[in-house]
């Protein structure tokens, strides 16, 4: 891949079409027909950025296809914020950029989730409200123990993230440059901008003033807090052009008649969520930076520029909490990286696998050429 110019370095490639196209959220496969392996790997008492020790921490994750004799066809695609490994399905199938007959996929669920280690199933003193922050470093970290003690892996293609999985794809490319060929970051930046992590904190607030919250202890379920919650980030999501254009009346199949509706309707999709858990989730977004770490000691220069792998970047151009801008300095900053830009007016759910078909088919090209780098 070639070093980008740094005054012009990269041109828009030609985009997905603007009409995104709603599609099911899950691969026509099922898991058993993509070879899907769900299990959960034990870390132990784990040491977080913090200091603090999280103890019998883990995670779930689940693979799709077979590993190779000499180990070395690994793909990491971690989950996102909400996002469980079922979720990242929509992305895998016979014929895809991620296709289990050729690659071994590692799907890690993201600590605070509800399936690795989280609020809701970590004992005392770490339960509920007094989880504490896990880093985007010390997911990867954990990540890095899964993929290299337990399936025995030295070197992994490619991570590939959307989201907040392409924070830890830029995140796993500057910690570990000669165990990672390649990143493709979705949707995502390598440092949580100042607009972001100010949206994310009026959707805590939101939650957090509810009369029932109790710091987390709730004993009734905060639902007004809930309902608020959802209801801020039901504005970010999806681009001011997608709304223009009516298409939230019929968001992911749900008939809505006006706003009001559509943000009902939010609000019901996401009500599987613990209210602790979302908050965990949240504060791992809002403090990820990739150059939180002793490595880098806050010099996001550094932390970029260690990333020495092919890195192919595809934000979407309307979305809201993650603008082409930031990725485009991120880029200027990395040793060999590319940017595509993903035109599409579904913003940051371009990325989400399996709801824009045409920005589907746009990715995957870009993970196939990456992959031929390699």
């Amino acid at each position: 891949m070639k070093k980008p110019n740094r005054r012009k370095f990269l041109k828009k490639s030609s985009a997905a079409a603007v009409g995104a196209t709603t599609i099911k959220l899950t691969n026509d496969g099922t898991a058993e027909e993509i070879g899907s392996k769900e299990g959960v790997f034990k870390l132990g008492d784990f040491e977080l950025q913090s200091g603090t020790v999280l103890k019998d921490a883990f995670l779930s994750y689940e693979t799709h296809g077979k590993l190779n004799q000499d180990r070395s066809n690994a793909i990491l695609y971690p989950t996102w914020y909400t996002g469980r490994h079922i979720d990242n399905r929509a992305a895998i199938g016979r014929g895809r950029a991620l296709d289990p007959e050729n690659y071994f996929i590692i799907v890690p669920d993201m600590f605070g989730n509800g399936l690795s280690s989280s609020p809701t199933n970590t004992s005392s003193p770490h339960d509920r409200g007094r989880f504490p922050l896990t880093t985007t470093y010390d997911n990867i970290i954990a990540q890095k123990k899964l993929c290299d003690e337990f399936f025995g892996i030295k070197k992994i293609l490619s991570v590939v993230g959307f989201s907040m999985s392409a924070q830890q794809a830029f995140h796993w490319g500057a910690l570990y440059p000669d165990m990672v060929q390649s990143i493709v970051p979705i949707c995502g930046t390598a440092k949580t901008s100042p607009h972001d992590w100010l949206h994310l904190e009026g959707m805590k607030r939101a939650l957090q003033a509810d009369q029932n919250w109790a710091g987390g202890d709730y004993k009734k379920p905060p639902e007004a807090g809930l309902r608020a919650f959802h209801t801020v980030s039901s504005g970010w999501f999806l681009s001011q052009t997608y709304f223009r254009n009516g298409k939230y009346k019929n968001f992911l199949g749900s008939k809505a008649e006006s706003v009001g509706d559509f943000v009902e309707n939010v609000i019901k999709m996401f009500s599987y969520n613990d209210p602790n858990n979302l908050l965990a989730m949240l504060a791992t977004w809002q403090n990820a930076d990739v150059s939180n770490h002793p490595n880098f000691s806050g010099d996001l220069d550094e932390a970029l520029s260690s990333i020495k792998c092919p890195a192919l970047v595809m934000p979407c151009d309307n979305d809201l909490y993650f603008p082409p801008e930031d990725n485009i300095f991120e880029v200027s900053k990395m040793k060999n990286a590319e940017l595509r830009v993903i035109k599409s007016d579904a913003g940051h759910l371009a990325g989400f696998p399996g709801f824009d078909k045409e920005a589907d088919l746009f990715v995957d090209q870009g993970i196939n050429d990456v992959l031929k780098l390699i």
